[in-house]
């Protein structure tokens, strides 16, 4: 990789960043967000919650462990999805070395395979600053010869893009759950069927409530919740079958629409693995972590809806139940991959219900 500035990151708000470009050399534009995560580029580059999102990397050094093989083994777990879905990466420096027995392929040639671009070289630390200050903004990633029209992802039903097209079942246990895909991480699904269940993995907008099942669970998915109206109309229907519904991320923000409540968007979101949160019926705070840039108001909530988390460090919502139905939802990722793995028995308590 060549030392010579040859990129540039433009914000919304006429900020620049000098870079020098890696991956795919070509001009990309969305919206621009940070996580803080130490470690896990990989899952973390093709989590399907990141569709028409620019991601700057906080932590200062990428690419230093490579990247595994691909494979299509679903028990493979350096992949949340099958491919890159972010737009576009912001670094401060780029590894040209990988050091990993699973290594096969360096961070700069893997985002060449997939044709994204990247940047670095880049004062994360002063973007990351700028973005907390003055929230989440549009950017394009531009070279020196080429540019684009800023894009806003928000606009746009991204969940229809990252869902998948026709059903698909996994497992033979005797109780059978309903995934809905609205941009499902793989690690959601591996859990599940750790829990000895079959699971059977349905589009967004498919309506399942005529069939037999036991429970359902409503993934994570990328942009504003509020697209989703078909999930929400299908969501009600659910409720009123009174089983047991588990959501995740997007998953928790379509209950509380589907309950009647309303979601907004944060300031600049939540990404990173180190997220307290505390359980408000036993006081207990556990380290979770998270991707998401909306929000459930907890104002807005029916009497017989709840708050079950709540963020410690900006007391947003991070997860609801119902009062008497075994319904419920965490905002944050009890799967992890990558992450902390403090609330993974949320799953046992789901397969408990059913």
């Amino acid at each position: 990789m060549n030392n010579v500035f040859d990129g540039e990151l433009i914000l919304e708000d006429g900020s620049r960043y000098n870079g020098i470009l890696f991956g795919s050399k070509r001009c990309v534009s969305g919206e621009v967000v940070f996580n803080t995560g130490m470690v896990g580029y990989p899952e973390t580059l093709t989590d399907p919650s990141y569709p028409g999102q620019i991601l700057v990397l906080t932590y200062p050094l990428i690419g230093n462990y490579g990247v595994p093989k691909k494979s299509k083994d679903l028990w493979f777990h350096s992949f949340e999805s099958d491919k890159i879905q972010v737009s576009g990466l912001i670094i401060s420096y780029l590894s040209q070395h990988a050091s990993h027995w699973s290594s096969s392929l360096l961070l700069d040639e893997w985002l060449k395979e997939e044709n994204v671009p990247g940047l670095a070289g880049v004062d994360t630390r002063a973007l990351t600053k700028k973005l907390r200050e003055k929230g989440t903004m549009l950017g394009k990633i531009v070279t020196s010869n080429d540019d684009i029209h800023l894009f806003d992802p928000n606009k746009h039903n991204l969940v229809s893009k990252v869902s998948i097209k026709e059903k698909r079942r996994y497992g033979n246990g005797s109780k059978k759950v309903i995934l809905v895909d609205c941009g499902l991480k793989n690690n959601i699904l591996r859990s599940l069927l750790e829990g000895g269940v079959s699971v059977i993995r349905v589009p967004w907008d498919y309506d399942f409530t005529t069939e037999e099942y036991d429970g359902v669970v409503i993934s994570n998915g990328p942009g504003n919740p509020e697209y989703c109206t078909r999930t929400i109309k299908i969501l009600k229907k659910v409720i009123q079958q009174e089983r047991p519904v588990f959501g995740i991320c997007l998953g928790n923000q379509l209950l509380a629409l589907a309950f009647g409540g309303k979601t907004y968007k944060m300031r600049y979101g939540h990404r990173s693995q180190n997220q307290p949160c505390i359980d408000l019926y036993n006081n207990r705070c556990y380290i979770t972590a998270q991707n998401h840039g909306y929000a459930v108001d907890e104002k807005s909530l029916p009497r017989n809806v709840e708050t079950w988390f709540q963020n410690l460090n900006d007391g947003t919502n991070e997860g609801i139940t119902h009062k008497s139905l075994p319904i419920f939802a965490t905002q944050f990722h009890p799967e992890d991959y990558p992450g902390p793995r403090d609330t993974r028995f949320i799953f046992d308590e789901f397969i408990k219900e059913l």
